[in-house]
């Protein structure tokens, strides 16, 4: 009998963001491929299945069309690629290499570009299409300091999948969730320990900062028939936003 379930890949799937990600597509029933230069420390499983890992450095164009190929042909068809790999130390630009800002560009705007072309090859021949998502930043909407390569990656895969969406259509869907601040097992490197987080997470409306699972929501959702029409889409996943800063020196002057 013919397996009906999506296959989907998730870059990075092995750990944070990716790893929700990964899980919440198992708890809707696909069958998921995780890729990254690591294998995770435990499985990524959920409600009974497990992704299955297989090793990548996506920012080798040929071995990313090579790995592409050989899930389609171990799956079948590939239906969704959620292109999550990405990340950055912090560093001030004035104290930072080009050589370390080109490598984080590489990593969040070519790779994911490399994944997307590589995808693409398989999906624009498959009767059903496809859908790629890409995880954006609210770090690629406005000034980024401590981040500045990455920031202006993330302004350029959400153009970049602006434009996939118009020249992939109607074959595959294309769009961009824009995260805002998430909690994963490295929280603290950026927010600090437990008190520094609740901080952080007071300046955000909705009172907390994003889980993976709320993430990977929201591509199940992108991947799905119920989304057949979005395609060139950006969406905020930043729980309101941030306050504006003048809004609280407004109140201590009051």
């Amino acid at each position: 009998m013919t397996d009906t379930r999506q296959v989907v890949v998730v870059t990075g799937g092995t750990r944070g963001v990716g790893a929700g990600i990964a899980r919440s597509f198992l708890a809707a029933g696909a069958r998921v491929v995780i890729c990254a230069r690591r294998q995770p420390d435990k499985p990524v499983e959920e409600a009974g299945g497990t992704a299955e890992f297989r090793p990548l450095d996506l920012r080798d164009a040929a071995a990313t069309g090579a790995f592409f190929a050989e899930v389609a042909a171990a799956y079948g068809r590939v239906d969704c690629l959620v292109n999550n790999a990405g990340g950055t130390p912090f560093g001030l630009l004035a104290e930072s290499s080009p050589a370390r800002q080109a490598k984080i560009i590489e990593l969040n705007l070519l790779a994911p570009l490399h994944a997307s072309l590589a995808a693409y090859e398989v999906m624009r021949h498959q009767e059903s299409g496809g859908s790629i998502t890409m995880i954006g930043s609210v770090s690629g909407t406005r000034p980024s300091p401590g981040s500045a390569a990455y920031g202006a990656a993330k302004a350029g895969l959400e153009n970049l999948a602006g434009t996939m969406a118009v020249e992939w259509a109607p074959a595959v869907r294309v769009n961009t969730v824009v995260l805002g601040l998430a909690r994963t097992e490295s929280a603290a490197l950026h927010y600090g320990d437990e008190d520094g987080i609740a901080e952080v997470a007071r300046t955000v409306p909705l009172g907390r900062l994003a889980d993976p699972s709320d993430v990977g929501d929201a591509c199940v959702f992108l991947a799905s028939d119920r989304a057949r029409y979005i395609s060139g889409a950006a969406l905020s996943l930043h729980g309101g936003g941030e306050r504006p800063a003048f809004l609280a020196a407004a109140s201590v002057n009051r």
